[in-house]
């Protein structure tokens, strides 16, 4: 039996992960959105999609202006929707 990914299988981030997955290719989720989605704090949320970030799972489009108003994410990567499919 294969082990569980550490980095996704986080709660909040596996929340963070299937609101992306279910994305469009192409399409963004504004911060403040996905913040409602999963029902996380500004700090928390943050610091989870840092994670998925630097782990390759997510690719964030940041306008440059704070993080709670513009910052958008974009879908999973190849290896994101690779790790989601085995998690079923």
């Amino acid at each position: 039996m294969e082990q569980l990914d550490a980095i996704i299988h986080q709660p909040l981030r596996l929340k963070i992960m299937a609101a992306l997955k279910t994305l469009p290719r192409g399409e963004r989720l504004e911060f403040v959105r996905l913040r409602a989605i999963v029902n996380a704090t500004e700090g928390n949320l943050g610091a989870h999609l840092g994670t998925l970030e630097s782990a390759g799972y997510i690719r964030n489009r940041n306008a440059g202006k704070s993080r709670a108003g513009v910052a958008c994410h974009s879908g999973c990567t190849r290896s994101c929707r690779g790790v989601m499919q085995k998690a079923g």
